[in-house]
């Protein structure tokens, strides 16, 4: 059943290959058209196009580093690579088509970053159940993500008017905590809680490194779309917030645990620059600073308090724990948006992406259900499932050899 579903994908696949080397008359012009107005009195469109190149490239950068955010289980490093560009390839591919061919978007620089917004938003939502589901069904999550991003992209700034997110508090991060949190509610895949997760400093020392990366690099995501005289502002705004949160994460973590937890503190840093996504050029940074220090608070709250309750009340594990980081986050940044910006529009905003995403996060997830099949309790969380050379499942019987004898 399984090597079916997979060739019939292949073969899926191919056939759309197949298909855009007889189609010439659907690609777009090669060049960057030049003489146009560009975003600003003194640039042309052809100067935007380059100012936004960089931007791109950064965000690229940013989502093979939300990868490395989730390399903390020793025995599952290389499937959670995998896994990123397997759901990057579905959705960037996916939105891109739907772009061009469904609503007549001509290739540039926003089509490209808009369609990296959606594979990030997806790569950073499977964090929800990463690991519960096999390979391959990754690529389809990817493809089925696309659309419904689009849907929530559309009633955010074509059915509502008004609405403040130029950052993504909302588009990304709500959509990513709550589509994931769709598709788990829909597996109800239990025993994720039987696994004991086993960190070494190693693998801990990625996640550093990761949140480090990315919060050099978040100005760069926030702005990707701004015009350049706004870029400025929004760089002294996320830098604030998140500093913010470096500071109230920090103490709210020895507040309630006497010490860090560093898995918790290395996410719960970057809370501030989620919640500055909305109001972000609507503050000056001191306001920014106060929003991340909010932020970050409440994102070590969720992780130590929230978390397990949620999982005792839903019958389901956030895996990654996205709802913590991105979610609460999330809606602070919204309801911020609301406060300083935009208004009661703000506030309908959070709550239909909070209700969409749910929605197309479940179907997803029944999808993904009726199509993985038997999935035997040793293929999940571990490299040995997919990958030729992996020792995860040799070291783990070791551990319990090693760990035998003690026990008697």
């Amino acid at each position: 059943m399984k090597q079916s579903i997979i060739n019939r994908l292949m073969l899926l696949v191919l056939l759309a290959c197949l298909a855009g080397l007889f189609a010439p008359s659907v690609m777009a012009e090669y060049a960057t058209p030049t003489g146009m107005e560009g975003l600003t009195a003194d640039t042309t469109h052809l100067q935007d196009e380059i100012h936004k190149y960089h931007k791109s490239m950064d965000v690229w950068f940013m989502l093979m580093l939300v990868a490395f955010l989730m390399l903390f289980i020793k025995k599952f490093e290389w499937g959670v690579c995998l896994a990123t560009m397997l759901v990057t390839a579905g959705s960037f591919i996916t939105h891109t088509a739907i772009q061009q061919f469904g609503f007549g978007a001509s290739w540039s620089q926003d089509l490209v970053i808009l369609s990296v917004f959606c594979s990030i938003t997806v790569v950073l939502a499977i964090g929800v159940f990463l690991g519960t589901i096999k390979m391959w069904q990754y690529f389809l999550a990817g493809i089925l993500f696309a659309p419904a991003w689009v849907a929530i992209d559309w009633f955010m700034f074509g059915y509502l008017e008004g609405v403040v997110d130029p950052g993504g508090s909302m588009l990304v991060h709500m959509v990513a905590a709550y589509w994931g949190w769709g598709v788990i509610l829909a597996l109800r895949e239990k025993r994720a809680f039987n696994e004991p997760m086993e960190t070494t400093t190693h693998s801990v020392s990625f996640v550093w490194l990761a949140s480090m990366l990315l919060f050099v690099l978040w100005p760069s995501f926030v702005t990707a779309l701004l015009p350049a005289d706004m870029v400025n502002w929004g760089m002294f705004t996320a830098y604030m917030a998140g500093l913010g949160s470096v500071i109230s994460a920090y103490f709210t973590c020895v507040w309630i645990q006497k010490k860090v937890d560093p898995l918790v503190y290395t996410y719960a840093l970057l809370a501030g620059m989620v919640a500055i996504g909305s109001p972000l050029v609507s503050v000056d940074p001191w306001t920014a600073f106060g929003i991340g220090l909010v932020a970050g608070a409440a994102s070590v709250w969720s992780f130590l308090k929230l978390h397990d309750w949620l999982a005792k009340k839903t019958g389901v594990l956030d895996v990654m724990g996205v709802q913590n980081l991105h979610g609460v986050p999330g809606i602070i940044g919204g309801l911020a948006g609301a406060i300083f910006a935009a208004g009661m529009v703000n506030v309908i905003s959070v709550v239909g992406v909070f209700i969409l995403s749910l929605f197309f996060g479940a179907i997803t997830g029944l999808i993904l259900k009726a199509t993985r099949g038997l999935m035997d309790e040793s293929e999940m969380f571990s490299d040995q499932a997919d990958f030729l050379g992996s020792n995860s499942g040799s070291a783990i019987a070791d551990d319990r050899a090693a760990a035998a004898p003690a026990a008697k």
